[in-house]
């Protein structure tokens, strides 16, 4: 009995010692089904690079409606690309004008026209309540730092993170080296509001090893007043 007890508190000590709780995931996990059950929620998604890497891109946004369509606006170089969608089908607006995901995969690839990358991505695109819960298995036990729940990445999550491992029509994946990251999780009133995650390694892809330092913040806003509009163009082209 004795031991028993000593063995409880040491376990608390070191608990409060390290900050550590499993616990705390449960917490994060119960936040991100309890957004995925709002009516509706926006979402802002900015990358940053570290030193050597490209400038912070520009933010994507995203509406959602629950049992309804998506919304995202997505920067590619000088010009803002369009998405509307839901479970797996939807349309793309590129310089082609608006295209079923069918259709933009059929066309021909380049660095000019991404409309056929961007719709095998989008077919199988979660949300920000998905992405979250996805994040949480990737990490090792959280902490609670300054209010946020901060974990460690396992070296195989930010891998796949690193290289988009998984990606639908990837072929030819690059592979990372010295992986490592960090997931930090938000909550308000027990829903998410915010979530970040940043992965550092070396990425390898046809021959060029490439340093990363990449983090990526996803902000939600405006939970369960969100209202999603569609051009009707879009509406016409939307497959049944």
């Amino acid at each position: 009995m004795k031991r028993n007890a000593l063995l409880g508190l040491l376990t608390l000590l070191a608990a409060s010692l390290f900050g550590a709780d499993p616990s705390l995931k449960d917490d994060v996990q119960s936040a991100a089904k309890e957004l995925g059950d709002k009516p509706s929620y926006s979402w802002k998604i900015t990358m940053e690079f570290g030193s050597g890497g490209p400038a912070r891109l520009g933010a994507t946004e995203g509406k959602t409606q629950k049992s309804g369509l998506t919304t995202l606006t997505m920067p590619y170089g000088e010009t803002v690309m369009e998405a509307v969608m839901k479970e797996g089908k939807g349309v793309l607006k590129s310089a082609d004008g608006w295209q079923t995901f069918e259709e933009a995969m059929a066309g021909e690839a380049s660095q000019s026209n991404p409309a056929r990358f961007l719709a095998r991505m989008l077919q199988n695109y979660k949300l920000p309540a998905g992405q979250a819960d996805d994040l949480l298995g990737k990490a090792k036990t959280l902490r609670k730092v300054e209010g946020a729940y901060v974990g460690e990445l396992t070296e195989t999550g930010a891998k796949e993170l690193l290289t988009f491992r998984g990606r639908p029509g990837a072929t030819n994946a690059p592979t990372a080296a010295n992986a490592k990251g960090t997931v930090r999780f938000w909550l308000r009133e027990g829903v998410l509001i915010k979530y970040q995650v940043q992965v550092l390694g070396t990425v390898s892809f046809n021959g060029t090893d490439r340093d990363v330092d990449r983090t990526t913040t996803v902000e939600i806003k405006d939970v369960g007043v969100t209202r999603v509009t569609v051009p009707e163009a879009a509406k016409k082209k939307m497959p049944k």
